[in-house]
């Protein structure tokens, strides 16, 4: 009795929308009451135990937990060992596989998590139509190496009582820019974050600069209550057309993910040839209305770390231009740093 992990798991993984971790563990527990039930020879019993063993080969080389006593289980079994972690919402792009790879490269164990948190939605059209691909992002993951650690839990596993957010105070942080758009947005991100630090206990955390106030919230928040924890800040990964990678951009059709390109292109023009906030501003209004299926949220130029609005832009100082779009239903943020 023979098959080969890739005809397993196109025959029955893909078919069934499932992951090998999980057909492992229905087969398996098929096959133990089958052999309860049945009074099996011994080349039969033989025939089952290595189609088990080959499950089993294919699960432990593709680690993927589904709830916090496993995850609590596999991190126990590293103690001692640096740990990085990049928590991410799935849909995994170039953006994200850099993330991983940076903490690969600076780590002994490495976990992902995958999970689309719904306290950070104040959209409910939002949440439903964030795009969701497990099973390529299990494979995205482990072509950078096999042996990643995948959590990819469930809304209940990670909310058993009650779908909210716990409260966290920001020291007005969390007021400007898309905590001013997307009310609670930062307290349901720090919730998520703060469960996933609970149970992995990092030493390390990876998050990208795209989204630089989440970025700064987030590193805030650890040196107070995670001081164990260090946060390491990526770099913006880009489309060809400048367009910063994000999940939500598979959303967008194609000419308007091409035509989302000026969005960078006006952000780099500002860095270079401008110096006062009034003509940054006044050129990014000027652009948007030669686009008119994109609409400006906000474009402010701010303080890098107290994210306060600055008038005159001084490369000496840590100073950052960010803004959001939308088109076609689908939110666009990015950022520069005005130097």
């Amino acid at each position: 009795m023979g098959i080969s992990n890739a005809k397993f798991e196109s025959s029955l993984c893909g078919k069934y929308g499932t992951t090998s971790d999980d057909m492992y563990n229905i087969f398996l527990s098929f096959i133990l009451g089958a052999s309860r039930i049945c009074e099996l020879n011994d080349k039969f019993t033989k025939n089952l135990h290595d189609f088990c063993a080959q499950l089993e080969s294919i699960t432990s080389s593709m680690p993927l937990i589904r709830t916090l006593t496993g995850l609590e289980e596999a991190r126990n079994n590293y103690k001692g060992n640096r740990c990085g972690l990049v928590p991410t919402m799935g849909a995994l792009h170039l953006g994200h596989l850099a993330l991983i790879e940076k903490a690969l490269a600076e780590n002994e164990v490495v976990w992902v998590s995958i999970f689309v948190n719904p306290t950070q939605f104040n959209n409910l059209n939002d949440l439903e139509n964030y795009p969701k691909s497990l099973n390529a992002d299990v494979d995205a993951i482990h072509s950078i190496h096999p042996k990643i650690n995948i959590f990819a839990p469930t809304v209940l596993e990670m909310y058993p009582q009650k779908i909210e957010a716990n409260s966290h105070i920001f020291y007005g942080l969390e007021t400007v820019m898309e905590g001013a758009d997307r009310p609670g947005h930062f307290e349901g991100v720090i919730t998520i974050v703060s469960k996933l630090f609970d149970v992995v206990k990092p030493d390390c955390a990876y998050f990208g600069e795209k989204d630089f106030q989440q970025l700064l919230i987030i590193k805030n928040w650890t040196k107070t209550n995670r001081p164990s924890t260090k946060i390491i800040a990526c770099p913006i990964v880009r489309e060809a057309n400048g367009l910063a990678m994000s999940s939500r951009n598979n959303l967008l059709s194609k000419e308007a993910r091409q035509e989302a390109g000026f969005i960078f292109k006006t952000l780099n023009y500002c860095v270079q040839k401008l110096r006062t906030s009034t003509e940054i501003l006044a050129e990014i209004k000027r652009v948007f209305a030669s686009h008119p299926s994109f609409t400006l949220h906000y474009a402010i130029c701010v303080d890098e770390d107290s994210l306060q609005e600055v008038s005159q832009i001084d490369p000496y100082k840590n100073q950052r231009l960010f803004i959001a779009a939308s088109v076609e239903g689908v939110r666009l943020i990015d950022n520069i740093a005005l130097k």
